[in-house]
């Protein structure tokens, strides 16, 4: 074999090596998402498929920060839990949050992306806006 057939051959292999090593597990996905009526919380998550025998269910680590002006001390950040459900052909989710210890709930339809309210125990609600990718 000619030694340039063979560098190109180990080229070729190195490049499939590691674009493999950073393709994401099936079943996963990142969330991110805005809270707030000006959007002043960025929301962000890597979740992962519950299990073979609930399709459409994620859950996984979940941060929010706040990213309006209004914070004397730098952002205020929350960590978290999320439990996700995917329904009607992914057209709809729903999901239960634990931030801080508070439990919350969330519901939205799909548009461009998921709209809906979160709910939070002694809180207000406020709108949410949710990308999955």
């Amino acid at each position: 074999m000619p030694l340039t057939t063979w560098r190109n051959g180990a080229a070729l292999l190195g490049a499939v090596a590691l674009c493999l090593c950073h393709v994401p597990p099936l079943g996963a996905m990142e969330i991110l998402g805005q809270a707030g009526v000006l959007g002043e919380w960025e929301l962000t998550g890597h979740l992962t498929e519950s299990g073979p025998g609930t399709p459409g269910q994620f859950s996984g680590p979940l941060k929010m920060k706040h990213v309006g002006i209004c914070t004397l001390d730098g952002p205020e950040e929350r960590a978290g839990e999320i439990r996700l459900q995917l329904t009607g052909a992914d057209s709809q989710v729903t999901a239960e949050l634990v931030l801080d210890g508070a439990p919350c709930t969330y519901s939205a339809r799909k548009t461009h992306n998921y709209e809906g309210t979160l709910s939070c125990e002694g809180r207000a609600p406020v709108p949410l806006l949710v990308w999955l990718k």
